[in-house]
């Protein structure tokens, strides 16, 4: 089993004003296990096909990540950001199941 270490992507909604809510991009890292590395293509609405892939990451979740799991959107991967499509709560692991290519806000492109 291959070993993981990287960027685990929350969006957190947060309270900027009376009644104004904002989504703020958080990462955090964490150490964990790849338990399986799939791809696939898929047939796009372009030209070319999309990059799918059902890989599944095991980490060792903290306080943090049990509290916010509902807000937690994103893996970075092989330095790709990938969608995270379902979360297992094994505790204390979380086995995160990705799908394809994260577009949304990050850390470091809000």
């Amino acid at each position: 089993m291959a070993k993981f270490y990287g960027a685990v992507g929350y969006v957190v909604d947060e309270i900027t004003g009376l009644d104004i809510h904002t989504n703020k991009p958080v990462e955090r890292m964490y150490r964990g296990d790849l338990e399986s590395n799939n791809r696939r293509l898929e047939k796009g609405e372009g030209v070319n096909d999309d990059v799918t892939i059902s890989n599944k990451i095991s980490i060792t979740a903290d306080p943090y990540a049990m509290q916010h799991m509902h807000e937690l959107r994103y893996v970075r991967w092989m330095g790709v950001n990938w969608k995270v499509t379902s979360i297992d709560v094994q505790y204390p692991r979380l086995k995160l199941s990705l799908g394809g290519v994260y577009n949304g806000e990050t850390e470091e492109n809000p």
